[in-house]
């Protein structure tokens, strides 16, 4: 395999811990020397040091990087003043800069976890939402208004080239996987309030003309209350769900908890030439330094990584090793070996990450 620049981010919080873990488990499953890891600065934390929460040199080292891995981000208490939090604002300007336009957050349940879903405990929660990432209500961020104290109003925008390539990617996503648990079906699944709200309807009619280049895939609608009932009911009805982002930022966390939660949830924020890896999780500073954070979810994104950087470099050692992390964290689980306390073990971050890094020797 060739060599590989990372830019890494470490962050805030349990953000070093779960990132370290990460690194550890991809170098052995990579082997010495084909993930190169630069450690760059950012956060909350490097706000308070420096006023700067993403410095100059690093978006650079991120932007010429071959990919972005991410611990966490945000401090309690450090916001800017308009009340909003500085965390936040690490991965956002990075994903509005590098145009990550598609979030996506695979909803697996892995070996040995159990789901708070009875019915699915054996198995039959695998799909993967896919949330447009640089505009929908967020969009307005920053830009808002409060009115005399008042009234307060934030837009929501939607655009055709934001919902074309949102939808083209969870199609093209729908036609690599092996289709919905449930019935084999390859099927997309489209999020959206299109019965009370234009800007969704016309979402909803931007992903079917999208449609009518994949044949093959079948389509799908849901009404964003409606679905968080759906998933909960028949997950394994799901394949691809794509979404406006603030409803695709809620249902994602949905789906999060019916397969263990968020220590175990990896995700990816994807352009057409950049993608950034961090686990689903927040900084959960309250943890931090202790050992005790679970890094599944980071080591998982890592394995995400690989894979897109399989599929960008053509590099077939790159998705064997993915496959190798995933299946040897799903050994751990299901045999018990190190079992994080979001689990309902007792395994440290540290032992986790070794328990796979054995697995895979």
């Amino acid at each position: 395999m060739a060599h590989y620049r990372i830019a890494t981010i470490e962050g805030d919080g349990i953000g070093p811990e779960v990132t370290r873990a990460a690194m550890a488990v991809l170098e052995e499953a990579c082997g010495a020397g084909t993930l190169a890891f630069e450690m760059l600065e950012g956060g909350a934390g490097h706000y308070q040091k420096s006023g700067a929460v993403l410095p100059d040199d690093t978006f650079a080292g991120c932007r010429d990087a071959d990919a972005i891995l991410h611990g966490a981000a945000g401090l309690p208490g450090v916001v800017y003043p308009d009340g909003t939090e500085v965390g936040n604002d690490l991965h956002l300007r990075l994903r509005f800069r590098l145009d990550l336009y598609a979030n996506v957050r695979p909803i697996k349940l892995l070996p040995g976890v159990l789901s708070p879903l009875r019915a699915f405990e054996g198995g039959g929660i695998d799909y993967v939402i896919v949330r447009e990432n640089t505009e929908g209500l967020y969009a307005s961020r920053g830009a808002g208004v409060v009115l005399r104290d008042e009234i307060a109003s934030d837009s929501l925008v939607v655009t055709r080239k934001g919902t074309e390539r949102v939808a083209r990617f969870a199609f093209a996503l729908a036609a690599k996987r092996s289709g919905a648990p449930r019935d084999g079906q390859s099927r997309v699944t489209v999020c959206d309030k299109a019965n009370i709200l234009r800007a969704y309807a016309f979402f909803r009619r931007v992903c079917d003309e999208v449609h009518a280049d994949y044949p093959d895939i079948a389509i799908d609608y849901a009404y964003a209350d409606a679905i968080t009932v759906h998933m909960l009911k028949r997950p394994d009805f799901y394949d691809v769900i794509v979404a406006e982002n603030m409803f695709g930022d809620i249902i994602s966390d949905l789906g999060a908890a019916t397969v263990g939660g968020m220590g175990i949830s990896p995700s990816a924020e994807i352009g057409d030439r950049h993608a950034l890896f961090q686990g689903a999780h927040g900084s959960a500073p309250d943890i931090a330094g202790q050992n005790l954070a679970s890094p599944v979810a980071t080591i998982l994104s890592g394995a995400m990584m690989l894979r897109w950087l399989f599929d960008t470099r053509n590099d077939a050692g790159l998705a064997q090793a993915a496959g190798r992390i995933e299946d040897a964290v799903g050994a751990v689980l299901r045999e018990g070996r190190a079992v994080p306390r979001d689990l309902g073990g007792s395994a440290s971050c540290t032992e986790v990450a070794e328990a796979v890094r054995r697995a895979l020797a």
